[in-house]
C-alpha cells in the first residue's frame, strides 16, 4: 500500500499459480458405491492410510433406487440413498479419507501409482478401482422422471414390487428375456419391447420366452414416451415402421438394452474386455501388479449391490496381502 497526494494506492501483488498438491496414501480407491465403500472399511480396519475418491455423484446406481429390499440387515428395506449415507459414515468412522472429486487421469506404468483429479494429484502403493458401470438409458420423455417410480434397470431388484402389474420390458438380448422371464413371477403379464422384428437372445432363452404364457412380444416397437402421475402408469408405442403410436397401460417399465462400464479413464492403462469391464487375472487382481478391481466395473452378470460390496471386501484382503508381502 502507497499514498500520494492523500490518497490510497492499492499495489497488486503477484502469486505464482500453485502446484498440485500430492498426497501420498497406501491404497486409493477408486469409487464411492458398495465395492468402493465396503474396501474402504476393510482397507482401514487393515491398518492402511485409504482413500476414496467417489466422483462426483457418489453412491453409484443405488442412490437412484428408491426402497432396496434384498440387501441383508434391513428388515423392512432401506432407501437406497439412505444405504449409502449409512456406508459412508461407516467406512468414515473407520478411519478412511472420503473425497467427492473426479479421477480424470491415472499412471500405473510405476511405483508408486499416481491419480489426478481436476484439483490434485495423489501417490499410492495399491488401487482398488469400482467405478461401476452405468445402464443404457432410452433417452425418452418420462424416463428420467418416473426413474426409481416404475422406471428400473433391474429386475431383480425391483421386480417384486410390481406384482399382479402389467410391466414392460425393452430390449431383445439374453438380458433383456432372462428379467422378462423373471418378471413373469410377479406381474400378470409382460411385454417385451423390442425394436426390430427377431431376438437376439439365445435359442434357449427365445425359446423359453416364446412357450410362456404371460409374454407377449412387440416387435418393430419402440417406447417413445412414459407419463403418469407420481409414478408410471403408461407408455406410447411407435412401430418403427408405420410410425403408428399406440398406449399401453403399464405399471413399470424395465430398461434392458445393457450397461456402460465406467471405465473410459482407464482404457490402456489396464486390460479390458472388448465391453469394456476390466478383465482379472486372479481373483481381483488386474493386469497391473498392485491395481485391483471391485464390483459391476468387472461383474457383468450378478450387478447386485450385494455381490459388489463382496468383491470390495475381497480386494481389500487382497491389497493388504499384496502391501503385507511388499514390505
Amino acid at each position: 500500500m502507497a499514498s500520494d497526494s492523500g490518497s490510497t494506492v492499492m499495489i497488486e501483488k503477484e502469486f505464482p499459480k500453485s502446484e498440485k498438491r500430492k498426497t501420498n496414501f497406501d491404497v486409493i480407491i477408486i469409487g464411492g458405491g458398495p465395492a468402493g465403500y465396503t474396501s474402504g472399511i476393510y482397507c482401514s480396519r487393515a491398518r492402511h492410510e485409504t482413500l476414496i475418491l467417489t466422483g462426483v455423484l457418489p453412491g453409484g446406481q443405488l442412490v437412484n433406487t428408491t426402497e432396496v429390499e434384498n440387501y441383508p440387515g434391513f428388515e423392512h428395506g432401506v432407501m437406497g440413498p439412505d444405504l449409502m449415507i449409512t456406508m459412508r459414515k461407516q467406512t468414515e468412522r473407520m478411519g478412511a479419507k472420503i473425497i467427492d472429486d473426479e479421477v480424470i487421469d491415472v499412471d500405473f506404468r510405476h511405483k508408486p501409482f499416481k491419480i489426478l483429479t481436476a484439483s490434485e494429484e495423489y501417490e499410492c502403493k495399491a488401487v482398488i478401482i469400482a467405478t461401476g458401470a452405468s445402464p443404457r438409458k432410452l433417452g425418452i420423455a418420462g424416463e428420467q422422471t418416473y426413474g426409481g417410480k416404475g422406471v428400473s434397470y433391474c429386475a431383480t431388484c425391483d421386480g417384486p414390487f410390481f406384482r399382479n402389474q402389467e410391466i414392460v420390458v425393452v430390449g431383445g438380448g439374453d438380458s433383456a428375456i432372462e428379467e422378462a422371464t423373471f418378471l413373469t413371477k410377479f406381474g400378470k403379464k409382460v411385454h417385451v419391447i423390442h425394436r426390430k422384428d427377431q431376438l437376439r437372445a439365445s435359442k434357449v432363452m427365445q425359446e423359453r420366452a416364446f412357450s410362456n404364457p404371460k409374454i407377449e412380444m412387440h416387435w418393430n416397437t419402440v417406447v417413445s414416451d412414459i407419463s403418469g402421475d407420481g409414478k408410471v402408469q403408461s407408455v406410447i408405442l411407435s412401430d418403427v415402421k408405420s410410425n403408428v403410436k399406440t398406449s399401453l397401460s403399464v405399471g413399470a417399465v424395465f430398461v434392458a438394452i445393457g450397461h456402460e462400464p465406467n471405465t473410459k479413464v482407464f482404457k490402456d492403462r489396464v486390460e479390458l474386455d472388448e465391453q469394456g469391464y476390466i478383465k482379472l487375472k486372479d481373483h481381483t487382481k488386474t493386469s497391473i501388479q498392485g491395481v485391483f478391481a471391485a464390483g459391476d466395473v468387472h461383474d457383468h452378470r450378478y450387478r447386485q449391490a450385494i455381490t459388489a460390496a463382496g468383491f470390495g471386501c475381497m480386494a481389500a484382503i487382497d491389497v493388504d496381502r499384496y502391501l503385507t508381502e511388499s514390505k
